[in-house]
């Protein structure tokens, strides 16, 4: 079995898809409040 050897491993798919993954969270997290916001001042 090989050596193991820390921060050998090429990872920029992960980090990549990382990245989307904060993007995504960050605009559905800024729309939600955006629709709050709006919900409360059409008084629904």
């Amino acid at each position: 079995m090989a050596e193991y050897k820390h921060g050998e491993m090429n990872i920029e798919v992960q980090e990549k898809t990382f990245a989307g993954f904060i993007k995504a969270a960050t605009w559905v997290a800024a729309a939600s409040i955006g629709i709050l916001i709006f919900l409360a001042l059409v008084n629904s």
